[in-house]
């Protein structure tokens, strides 16, 4: 056991889900060619001034509430002063010592146990540009598009003692704040970023290490990689009587190292100052109570309620509950076809199959849960059998013919009469007077045997479960009257 207990503190980016800019008209959209998404307001130019996104701020309060924050009133905007190539204006629009939503918490699940971690404050700012260093060429480009995207820079206080439990944060987070539709959790993308500040400290020390913030993490696996190379790092330190100096890391996924980038600054670093061209944000408090009566059922409390409500076992749960598009579709097609575990079965099997090969979200697909409720039911009425429901799926899934139109435009509905299930066991039967003989000897495993004959008959139509039973009550009367 570690002489040491680790200290963690996270500071996520999220960036909000708004079609514009925090403080322009410019667009948000990923993927644009470098430096066309831009104005005079992103690049500071003489003379702007910045109008705020209203609709970022409703996102911001909306995310506050979940995480059971208090929103301030008022709040407001400040300026953070530093100098980089990336920051064309010298200055980031952000908030200090008024944020919009402060002290709140989050209960976060690692194994059996259940830890509140605080949540200091979540405030909006604007985001930096991106620099671009090509190896080797000793030449760095800028992409200034991601200037004044709107974000909500979410501090928890240093409650994390371990490496699981960061992580179980992060997830606990993102979960929220995608069910919130206020934030996509793409981390590839870079629209949710994660900076852990980690120190160590003696076991009964009550006094805080020296922190390290990490920076350039972009998946979960990452931050684990990230915290566990620099609790081991900042070990071998101590361990040789060194001391931990005070500074931002950036993390080196193919090299599994942190590389430091510069000392750590501190708040009056930033020489922070109201910003002289916005005024503080007044929010209402019927603002606020209206914002809190249509927040949604978060993803917790959904696989809660599906555990209880539809007997469904964990992993279905959290699968289901994994986006609340997928959790939504699956009540849906529950309304319709009241039996969860067939539904569950089918979503969790051939619909995510489909949707993955297709490179579809479920939002957008083509299989509504109308069509896939009518698919359910053909097979539990027996007019298909689940084999031929598996079999068309991938078709029917592309198509916008209900159910029924496609089996009966392709003669696929199952044989399920018996006078017509007896007539084809009759000539099988006829026809292997050798296996008949065999079977009624006690050689029962060619009981599939004859299944499969009747089945090939039939052209795979007739009804599998009246064939073993039409199938056996023959073979066992032939028996009889020899």
């Amino acid at each position: 056991m570690s002489v040491y207990e680790v200290v963690i503190g996270l500071e996520v980016h999220a960036q909000l889900r708004t079609r514009s800019k925090l403080f322009c008209g410019c667009s948000t959209a990923f993927g644009a060619e470098s430096n066309t998404q831009t104005c005079p307001v992103c690049l500071g130019l003489p003379g702007v001034l910045p109008v705020l996104n209203q609709t970022a701020v409703e996102m911001a309060i909306r995310a506050g509430l979940a995480l059971n924050c208090s929103i301030t009133v008022p709040n407001q905007f400040a300026r953070k002063n530093y100098f980089y190539p990336d920051l064309p204006k010298g200055y980031q629009i952000s908030q200090f010592d008024l944020p919009i939503c402060q002290n709140g918490w989050l209960e976060v699940g690692e194994g059996d146990q259940t830890q509140r971690v605080r949540i200091r404050r979540a405030h909006l700012e604007e985001d930096a540009g991106k620099n671009i260093h090509q190896a080797g060429s000793g030449v760095s480009h800028m992409d200034v598009n991601r200037c004044g995207m709107p974000l909500l820079e979410i501090v928890t206080e240093p409650d994390l003692r371990s490496v699981d439990g960061a992580v179980a944060y992060l997830k606990t987070l993102k979960d929220i704040l995608v069910y919130l539709d206020v934030c996509d959790g793409n981390m590839e993308e870079g629209s949710l970023r994660c900076e852990p500040n980690i120190s160590l400290r003696l076991q009964g020390q009550d006094a805080f290490g020296t922190k390290v913030e990490l920076k350039n993490i972009n998946s979960f696996k990452f931050v684990k990689h990230a915290l566990d190379y620099e609790i081991q790092r900042q070990e071998t330190v101590l361990a040789d009587g060194g001391t931990i100096d005070q500074e931002t890391r950036s993390w080196d996924a193919e090299r599994g190292v942190s590389v430091i980038m510069r000392s750590k600054e501190e708040a009056h670093d930033y020489r922070y100052f109201p910003e002289p061209d916005l005024m503080p944000v007044e929010i209402s408090t019927k603002w606020i109570d209206e914002l809190r009566s249509s927040l949604p059922e978060l993803s917790q409390a959904k696989r809660e309620r599906f555990v209880a409500e539809h007997g469904l076992p964990a992993y279905d749960v959290a699968l289901l509950t994994a986006s609340r598009p997928l959790a939504d579709y699956f009540e849906a097609c529950v309304a319709g076809f009241p039996n969860p575990k067939t539904v569950s079965n089918w979503i969790m099997g051939e619909l995510l199959h489909a949707l993955k090969n297709n490179n579809c979200e479920v939002i957008d697909s083509p299989m509504k849960p109308a069509r896939l409720i009518a698919l359910m039911k053909l097979v539990d009425d027996q007019t298909i059998s689940l084999k031929t429901a598996r079999e068309i799926f991938l078709d029917l899934f592309l198509s916008q013919q209900m159910p029924m139109d496609f089996v009966q435009e392709r003669g696929l509905m199952q044989i399920s009469d018996d006078s017509a299930i007896e007539t084809l066991i009759a000539e099988i039967v006829r026809t292997h007077p050798q296996q008949c003989a065999e079977y009624q000897s006690g050689k029962e495993t060619l009981m599939g045997f004859f299944v499969g004959q009747v089945m090939k008959a039939s052209k795979g139509k007739a009804n599998p479960q009246k064939v073993n039973t039409l199938l056996r009550q023959r073979l066992m009367s032939e028996k009889v009257e020899s």
